[in-house]
């Protein structure tokens, strides 16, 4: 649970994400655990959410020209 963000893939980060909020739901950690936890969880979704503004971005850059055929329009 301590591995750097900038090493795991968007699904690794997202499926420790839905594990720590499983484990707040429960409400049988420690204090300090649990805050620990919730300290990881913010740092995780903080991290998916860039993970998924980068994804929408690439994705907005693909333009389709008027013969059909698909462009990726330079990302600013």
């Amino acid at each position: 649970m301590t591995q750097d963000l900038n090493t795991l893939s968007f699904e690794d980060a997202l499926a420790e994400l839905e594990t720590i909020v499983r484990q707040l739901e429960v409400g049988q950690l420690r204090l300090e655990d649990a805050i620990t936890s919730y300290e990881r969880g913010a740092a995780l979704r903080q991290y998916c959410q860039k993970k998924l503004d980068e994804a929408e971005a690439r994705v907005q850059a693909i333009v389709q020209r008027a013969d059909g055929t698909l462009d990726a329009k330079p990302m600013d």
